[in-house]
């Protein structure tokens, strides 16, 4: 799965195939599903040597400005594209409290059909969705990073596998970045009293000689 800078990575479960009505004989070729949830962190990345989990949340608002105006369903986010919001055979919504949803309809074309057949027989098993981010934040004392918006949404891509190399490493070298962004500030904030304080012990270290200088010329 190939990896674009500008990009973020993140699984998802696999989306559920939509029954057929009553009555229709035919399959309806959509699927449908969560492809992330607002405000419920998951482990990001795990550091191997210490244990610590550093997570990610995104916001309950965080898709609201989002550029979602053409996103597309692809295998492993390249090549031939299966569904697309432009023609209309992609559905993406964001105001369910729950977490952004979509529903994409595999029947238009004979490779969207054989798609569709793959998910239903189990071939395909996973979920991924593209984003880029525009802000977010990090609370060292959670080691929780916290996306409050999404800058615009790719694709939602069926994958071989899930867990990218590449992606983890980008994951784990955030985390590291802010962890050590956030202890620089606290760092910089301690000099910054250190200096105060002494600057305080200095004075009334001052103000106590001047004092005894003075009591002794009385």
């Amino acid at each position: 799965m190939p990896v674009k800078a500008e990009r973020e990575y993140r699984s998802m479960p696999m989306l559920g195939i939509v029954e057929r009505a009553a009555g229709e004989e035919a399959k309806s070729y959509k699927v449908r599903g969560y492809f992330t949830t607002y405000d419920q962190p998951y482990v990001l990345w795990k550091n191997p040597i210490d244990g610590t989990e550093y997570k990610e949340v995104i916001d309950r608002h965080a898709l609201d400005e989002a550029d979602i105006s053409d996103v597309i369903m692809q295998y492993d986010h390249i090549g031939r594209v299966y569904a697309r919001q432009s023609n209309n055979t992609l559905v993406i919504g964001i105001n369910d409290d729950h977490g952004p949803w979509m529903e994409a309809d595999l029947s238009r074309t004979s490779a969207a059909r054989e798609f569709f057949e793959d998910i239903e027989a189990g071939m395909v098993t996973k979920m991924s969705w593209a984003f880029s981010v525009a802000d977010d934040e990090y609370d060292i004392e959670t080691h929780t990073r916290r996306i409050k918006k999404v800058r615009k949404v790719y694709d939602v891509s069926a994958v071989s596998t899930p867990a990218n190399p590449d992606t983890e490493i980008s994951a784990r070298a955030y985390c590291e970045e802010r962890a050590k962004e956030a202890a620089d500030r606290e760092a910089a904030a301690l000099a910054e009293k250190y200096e105060e304080r002494k600057a305080e012990c200095l004075k009334a270290l001052g103000a106590t000689i001047n004092s005894i200088h003075h009591g002794g010329e009385a």
